[in-house]
């Protein structure tokens, strides 16, 4: 079989474009791994915000929060609860771990949309003991898989501020609100329930509410040594 110029020609070309294809391919995979890490590590300034700490978990297994203190985070938020009916499994043991760590604790209840905010206080109350070391109680505002409810504007600003009014009486300190950008839009919380601010975006502070933030949670995507899973990190504006 004789084989043409042409033909070699087309051959060396198909193989330079599949060569270039490969190298394309290698340096794209590589930026997304490099992005990946330095993603997983990422945290705003100090100079910027000299106070950052975590959020965490049942989900994060158990913590090392003494290596957590001692090379990261100046306090810690805790999920307590959620909705009328789930208690966090590792508060307890988080909450009495990051207070010995020498870390500001305090916790926090995910709202729900379905239950009433009566129980959702009693769960809360009863979840999380009264501490006045203890930073303000936070209820984090979003929408929930497990819950399709929508209610009004004005049902939702009024079971938020029974739930508040409940919760703050056993603490004997004012909330925060962390609530999402979709949960603000619909609602509009930051016109109708007046308590710190607490917002959410990854990298990029944000732009959302009609009352400037207090807090903003930076990363979701953290990774720190002592714990296992990637964290929420989160800053507090000077």
């Amino acid at each position: 079989m004789i084989v043409t110029a042409q033909a070699r020609r087309r051959s060396r070309g198909y193989g330079g474009t599949l060569l270039r294809v490969a190298l394309l391919v290698a340096l794209i995979a590589g930026l997304v791994a490099a992005g990946w890490v330095y993603a997983r590590q990422w945290a705003p300034s100090r100079d910027d915000y000299p106070m950052q700490g975590l959020s965490v978990g049942e989900a994060h297994g158990a913590i090392d929060w003494r290596t957590v203190r001692a090379r990261h985070a100046d306090f810690a938020y805790l999920t307590a609860s959620s909705g009328a009916d789930i208690r966090d499994s590792r508060f307890a043991v988080n909450w009495a771990d990051a207070r010995a760590a020498g870390l500001r604790y305090g916790a926090v209840h995910n709202f729900s949309l379905c239950d009433r905010a009566v129980d959702q206080a009693t769960l809360f109350i009863a979840t999380v003991p009264r501490d006045n070391a203890a930073l303000p109680p936070v209820v984090r505002l979003d929408f929930r898989a497990d819950c399709a409810a929508r209610p009004s504007r004005d049902t939702v600003l009024s079971a938020l501020n029974t739930f508040l009014n409940l919760i703050e009486a056993h603490e004997g300190k004012q909330a925060v609100v962390r609530v999402s950008r979709a949960f603000d839009d619909r609602y509009d919380v930051g016109k109708g329930i007046y308590r710190t601010l607490w917002l959410e975006g990854d990298f990029l502070a944000p732009d959302y509410a009609s009352r400037p933030w207090v807090m903003w949670t930076a990363s979701t995507m953290r990774q720190l040594d002592g714990i296992d899973a990637p964290v929420e990190w989160n800053v507090v504006k000077p």
